[in-house]
This record gives C-alpha cells, structure tokens and sequence, in this order.
C-alpha cells in the first residue's frame, strides 16, 4: 500500500492553483466543465434509478439503462483526469500528468467498443431465437396500469437532462480541447435518439410487434459501439505518439497542420505528437528564432516546443 500511495502526486502546482500554465479563460472552463460533469453524475443516478425501476422484460429497456450507466463513466473519467492534471511534476514523473487525460479517453473508448460489441450481440441473439417479451401490468390507487406507459415516461424522462447538459458541455469541450468531454457531451445530445428507439420498442410490444423491442435494442446497440469505435481512433493516435487529431474527428489536427506548413516555409521540420489537451513536439531548423516565428499568433494549446539544430546531412 505505501509503495502504491507513493506513486500518487501529493501536491498542486506551486501557489496550490490549478493550471496555472493556462490562460484564465481555460481555467475557468476547466472549472465550468468540473461543475456540469457533477451534475450529470447527479441527473444520471436518478434516471438510472428510474429506469431500473420500470425495465421490466423489455430488452430495449435494459440496454437503454445500461447506456445510461455507461453514460456515467465519461464524466467520472473527465473529473480524475482533470484532478490528477492538476498535479505537480514529482521526481517518478517529471513531465507531469497531462496524459491522464489521454489515458482517461482511450479509457471511456474502449468500454463503450467492449459494451456496445456485447449489446449488438444480445439483440441479435434475441431475434434469432425469437423470444417475445411480456410487459405486465401494475396495480395503482386501486387500478391496473400498464407497465409500459411507466416505461415510456422513464424513457420521456431519460432524455431531458443529458441533452440539455450536452448542449451545454460543449462550449468548454472546445475550449479546453478535451476529447472525454466531447466525447460526452455528443453522448449526451444523442440520448434523445436511445429514448426514441426505446419508447418505439415498446409501442412496438403493445402492437404486436416482438422484434420491435430486440431491434430498437440493436439500434442503441449500435450507436453506443459507433461512439465506441471513433474515439478509440483517436485516444489510440494519441497515446502511440501519433500526429495531433482534430477534437470531433480522426483527421490532423489544424494547428498541427499550419505548423507543418510554417515549418516547410522556413526549410525546417518539426515532429509533433499531442499530450492530453497541449500540442508539443520538436522544431529541426538553421536558427533557434524560428521556433518563435513557427508559433506566433496560435492558442495556448502549442505549448513547450523544443528546438535542435538541423544538420547538413538532414537536408
């Protein structure tokens, strides 16, 4: 236990501030991000609840409830993360802890692949064998309500609160360039498309319709192994020291790109690779001042851009 504990940074920054390498406008988005992501944790745990309620036999039911609770782990990630980044370099980590960041999205990537892959399968499984769902009824003040209309104003429910808290996590996802919280945010905008599938599933048993509810699920199935699938591109580009990627998708980054170009102009070469929300790299070139020419006028993102002396036999 103390080997483990000793492995873990013990303090903030000097001057105990987060970040204070960013600029205050990130810093505070940083914090605003912080905040929205407690709330989902908060909103997601009642509709988990809520869902976990009224599931029942549906199979659209319980793959929309365990979408809600993988919906849990991004902002989870997103906060450690964050914590652990704020941490001062200590001697078994000298360049800090920005990669936690990436480490948390390849994280958050491959758990949606892995649960969306099992899902897909599930629903499929369900049709081959044609398995018809019942959905009973409950007794209410004396009446018998159908279990189905609770389903569907739980899946009514579901789709409020992470769309408005998707919408509105994307404004500090930009500007902190931060993958899991984009990652999330699009999670959350796309939630009312789960609960659509889900209440159709179950219109879909009351119709007559068996299938509709197995196929409803293979379609939350698939968005979930989709989100799955394009952020494992990234996280995995990311942590193998690949160029930087744009935020939304698997393409150079823009900023890599104009340096890139900056580089060629001057008869330089630069190596750029990205490390959790900052661009870094080397600069080969005849004249140290390039490195300031390369750089003028980009974010705060290009950070910490080292220089050696290109030599004649790289020309």
């Amino acid at each position: 236990m103390t080997a483990m504990l000793d492995l873990l940074p013990r303090s903030r920054h000097p001057g105990g501030e987060d970040h204070p390498e960013y600029p205050p406008q990130v810093r505070e988005a940083m914090a605003r991000g912080r905040r929205l992501e407690w709330w989902s944790l908060v909103w997601l745990a009642s509709v988990i609840a809520i869902m976990g309620l009224v599931t029942g036999q549906s199979q659209a039911m319980r793959t929309a409830w365990i979408e809600d609770c993988l919906s849990l782990l991004p902002p989870a990630f997103f906060l450690l993360a964050t914590w652990f980044e704020s941490r001062a370099p200590t001697h078994r980590f000298p360049y800090g802890f920005h990669r936690t960041a990436s480490l948390a999205f390849f994280a958050a990537a491959a758990v949606l692949l892995s649960f969306g892959s099992v899902l897909i399968y599930g629903a499929v499984a369900t049709l081959i064998r044609q398995e018809h769902p019942a959905i009973g009824s409950l007794r209410i003040a004396g009446e018998e309500v159908w279990l189905g209309w609770l389903m569907i104003l739980a899946l009514a429910y579901s789709i409020v609160p992470p769309v408005i808290l998707g919408h509105l996590k994307q404004r500090p996802a930009e500007l902190l360039n931060d993958k899991v919280l984009v990652t999330d945010s699009e999670m959350n905008k796309a939630d009312w498309q789960t609960g659509v599938a889900g209440i159709l599933g179950i219109l879909g048993i009351a119709w007559g319709f068996w299938w509709a509810d197995a196929l409803a699920a293979g379609l939350i199935a698939v968005s979930i192994l989709w989100d799955g699938v394009g952020a494992l591109r990234k996280a995995v580009a990311e942590l193998v020291d690949g160029a930087p990627r744009d935020l939304r998708s698997d393409r150079i980054d823009d900023e890599a790109l104009l340096l890139g170009e900056r580089a060629r102009q001057l008869g330089a070469r630069i190596v750029l690779r990205e490390t959790g929300r900052v661009i870094t790299g080397v600069l080969e070139s005849r004249d140290p001042a390039d490195l300031g020419r390369i750089t003028h006028g980009l974010s705060w993102r290009v950070r910490d851009l080292s220089w050696r002396p290109l030599g004649d036999r790289d020309l």
